[in-house]
């Protein structure tokens, strides 16, 4: 697709089966820009990934349709372009991203893009687009969430957003635990949630995931998808089995990366009911993420959640990755139950994100 701008140019990406491949190139191209697009907005390179990590989550997938495009001006990359496509019965949900490297700006390429994405919704029945865009802090207007719970600059992400129709719906805030600092409050915590969870025990895995916890595991990865705080955000019901589970464990075993899940088991009952994960890329010495993390409601009230949290980072600090500097996580401000669990173990907030929605007519 190419708009009025002269040599600019929507290209739909190349997905090679393997970085070795012939024709990589493009998506090598891809992530680098990617990784230079988060660096100009965040300062760092906390959320860099190399291709070869990058590559498994854009590979076939039976649960969900993933398109995208590199934008391309005058033959260099300087962006891209995506929506992704649930795949779940009646689904008219699609989450999408545009991303400009900051010299690009204000030349109506995002706007191009914009089209593209509202283009592909359509074509697939989608009247729902849900987007999530960091926004450093800045003095000037500020935009609040309307659950109450946090605002962000009236930026350059926000107008855009604005211009095009879309609603600010939650503020997502971005955490950092020093993991050189962290061992004496873990050691406490972690003593403190055992005293309260009586009842209950810690059993971990990396990924893949264990037959025997295939089950239990599916189940909860199913319950984020209702139970975590969402505000006026649209996600559908997601059914999570055993092969569903396998196929998401694979990505991150074949692109090297490090998944530790800690979950408690309920011990009467032998039921899976709460877990944490954290994940590691391929270089040790670089920032871990804690992805999900949920306590399902009806064993909530046991600091479960403080314990699968002070487990996880125990059994990291000390067999997987001492050498990772800091953990990274994101909690919707609005979910006080995980950021009180966050804040005593030592998080602090490093910057917060825009959760912004359109409805198509």
């Amino acid at each position: 697709m190419t708009t009025h701008l002269p040599g600019l140019e929507f290209r739909r990406l190349t997905v090679p089966s393997s970085m070795a491949d012939e024709d990589a190139a493009d998506f090598r191209e891809f992530t680098r820009v990617r990784n230079l697009v988060y660096r100009e907005i965040a300062g760092n390179d906390d959320d860099a990934m190399l291709p070869e990590e990058l590559l498994p989550h854009y590979q076939p997938d039976p649960d969900e349709i993933r398109l995208a495009w590199a934008v391309v001006l005058d033959g260099a990359f300087i962006g891209r372009v995506g929506i992704d496509l649930p795949l779940e019965d009646g689904s008219r949900n699609a989450f999408c991203l545009i991303e400009l490297m900051a010299a690009h700006h204000g030349r109506g390429i995002g706007s191009a893009g914009h089209a593209l994405i509202e283009q592909a919704a359509r074509e697939h029945d989608r009247s729902v687009l849900q987007s999530w865009a960091q926004h450093p802090d800045a003095d000037g207007e500020r935009l609040h969430a309307p659950t109450g719970f946090g605002s962000i600059p009236k930026d350059h992400a926000a107008r855009f957003y604005l211009r095009h129709g879309y609603s600010l719906e939650q503020i997502e805030r971005q955490s950092a635990l020093d993991l050189t600092t962290c061992d004496d409050t873990v050691a406490r915590l972690w003593d403190e949630a055992v005293a309260a969870s009586a009842g209950y025990r810690i059993v971990q895995w990396q990924a893949p995931t264990p037959a025997e916890y295939a089950e239990g595991f599916a189940w909860m990865k199913s319950r984020m998808s209702t139970d975590a705080p969402s505000a006026e955000l649209e996600f559908d019901e997601e059914a999570w089995d055993a092969e569903r589970l396998a196929r998401h464990d694979a990505k991150y075993v074949e692109s090297g990366r490090i998944k530790l899940v800690t979950a408690a088991q309920h011990i009467a009952s032998g039921d899976l009911v709460a877990f944490n994960e954290l994940v590691l890329g391929t270089d040790p010495s670089a920032p871990s993420h804690q992805e999900d993390t949920l306590v399902l409601r009806e064993h909530r009230g046991h600091k479960l959640g403080q314990l699968v949290k002070c487990a996880g980072l125990r059994t990291w600090r000390r067999d997987i990755a001492p050498d990772s500097p800091k953990v990274i996580t994101y909690n919707a401000e609005e979910n006080r139950p995980m950021l009180d669990i966050n804040e005593a173990i030592g998080f602090v907030p490093v910057a917060y994100n825009g959760a912004w929605k359109k409805v198509l007519t």
